[in-house]
């Protein structure tokens, strides 16, 4: 019974061996490919940066090309269903001399 036990007892230690090998493979396997995923997403995040950048830098251009062409929409009207569908809309013109809305507490003047 000794010899059983004790050739089962060595059988055992060199699974547990085994299987200590195959963790430490698995996890320098893995320790890799999580470095190589976090060097590859660093270059992806400063090259993403650099188009939320240029982007950043051509809103003001693009604000002012959606004015311009509600401006236009003014004296334009075919164009308004497009630029509707799309969200922009018509600057307000400015109000005309003779069309003022009286100031609150005043009372419209009488002809």
């Amino acid at each position: 019974m000794s010899t059983d036990s004790n050739s089962e007892i060595a059988a055992l230690r060199n699974q547990v061996f085994v299987l200590l090998l195959a963790l430490i493979v698995v996890s320098g396997t893995l320790t890799v490919y999580l470095f190589r995923q976090a060097s590859l997403t660093g270059r992806d995040l400063s090259a993403n940066q650099k188009l939320v950048n240029s982007f950043a830098q051509g809103q003001p251009i693009i604000a002012e090309f959606a004015d311009r062409l509600g401006a236009y929409s003014m004296t334009h009207t075919g164009i308004r269903p497009v630029l509707g569908k799309y969200g922009i809309v018509p600057a307000p013109t400015q109000p005309k001399p003779g069309n003022t809305v009286p100031a609150a507490g005043q009372a419209p003047q009488k002809k």
